[in-house]
Order: C-alpha cells, then sequence, then structure tokens
C-alpha cells in the first residue's frame, strides 16, 4: 500500500499509478476559483505545492475558511457521490500547482474495474474521515470547556 504524502488516503501502488495516468497539471492563480459550493463537480485535483482554502457560504456574510489544505492533499470528493455537486467552495492561496482529474474518466474506470473503485472509494473515505476528525476537534476547540478542548469527565 502507498500513502501517497500522507493525505490521500492508503492505495495500492498499481491503482495510484492508474489513477496518475488520467491526471494532468494545472496550476492556479492566486484568488482563483476552484469550483463553487452547489454546483456540478467534474474535477478533482492533488495538490503539488501551494494552498488552497475550502470554504462555506453564510447568508449575509463573508464566506467562511473550513480548512486550507496543502501539498499532497485530495482537493474535492463531492465527484464521487451522488449527485455529483460541491459542497464546498475552494480559492487558491497563492499560486498553486495540482494534477487535475476529469471525474467522467476516473468513475468510468471505477466502474469497469471494481478493484480500482474500490480502492479509490476507500482512499477518498480515508480523507473525509481525517477531515470529519479535524472539523471535530476544531469545533471542540471552539465551543468546548476554554483550555480543556474536552468537555467528558474523566476515566476513573
Amino acid at each position: 500500500m502507498l500513502h501517497v504524502s500522507g493525505r490521500i488516503g492508503h492505495i495500492p501502488k498499481e491503482h495510484l499509478d492508474r489513477l496518475m495516468a488520467f491526471g494532468r497539471p494545472v496550476t492556479f492563480e492566486s484568488g482563483a476559483r476552484l469550483f463553487e459550493e452547489g454546483r456540478p463537480a467534474r474535477n478533482f485535483w492533488i495538490v503539488e505545492s501551494g494552498s488552497v482554502r475550502l470554504d462555506m457560504h453564510v447568508p449575509g456574510r463573508h464566506a467562511a475558511i473550513v480548512e486550507t489544505l496543502g501539498s499532497g492533499e485530495l482537493i474535492g470528493w463531492s465527484w464521487l457521490f451522488p449527485p455529483y455537486r460541491w459542497h464546498l467552495g475552494a480559492q487558491a492561496v497563492g499560486t498553486v500547482r495540482a494534477v487535475e482529474f476529469d471525474t467522467g474518466a476516473v468513475r468510468a474506470e471505477c466502474e469497469r474495474d471494481c478493484d480500482f473503485g474500490r480502492a479509490l472509494t476507500l482512499a477518498c473515505a480515508q480523507v473525509i474521515a481525517a477531515r470529519l476528525q479535524s472539523s471535530r476537534l476544531r469545533l471542540q476547540d471552539l465551543y468546548g470547556p476554554h483550555g480543556s478542548g474536552d468537555d467528558r469527565p474523566a476515566e476513573s
């Protein structure tokens, strides 16, 4: 199993190599929007350098920054699950170099080869689980008792 830059999840090298064959290099200039919340998810990326902010629309306010992702990290998983629409928005922070993948071609390969599809789905699920845990910890820091990071009673 290959652990891509520690952030995309575990995926066997043979499946990662196949995935990378569907990729193409892209560059986003600072401030460029990669995608918008609610729009169709037609691509996803693995960041090679730079940072991308994930944001969320908040009615009557500026977009709330949810997370900042960097080198080696997967940008976008909404393409994998119907209705294939972005749950968040994303914007380049500085110049971003990435590998871009066409979701239609990758989904077709997942359908054609169930082992590849399972490996990629599992890798994406690992990313989603890690980000959910990270969000949980941030919320706990924000709303938990000051200084504790955890409001559960200590085990005896």
